[in-house]
């Protein structure tokens, strides 16, 4: 394989990498924020304004968490140039 196929191969695998752990960890927030009890702070959470909330809770603190992975995995990786 040519480098430069090498190099794109490896940006690919680590840009679906990315996109496979952001929509995973925004899923995870999602099923976690189901338990908030939002009617203390909501005049109407079943409405579509508050699933839209909801909808934007998980995807910010879905968002936040794969960002924490996905750093914490790159300073993993580069663990091994220490040896």
């Amino acid at each position: 394989m040519h480098p430069v196929e090498s190099v794109s191969a490896s940006v690919g695998i680590s840009g679906l990498t990315g996109i496979i752990v952001s929509l995973a960890c925004i899923a995870i927030s999602w099923w976690a924020l189901q338990n908030l009890k939002l009617d203390l702070v909501i005049r109407n959470p079943k409405g579509p304004q508050g699933k839209l909330l909801l909808l934007l809770l998980a995807v910010v603190l879905g968002r936040f968490v794969a960002a924490f992975v996905l750093d914490y995995w790159g300073y993993t990786q580069m663990l091994r140039y220490m040896f």
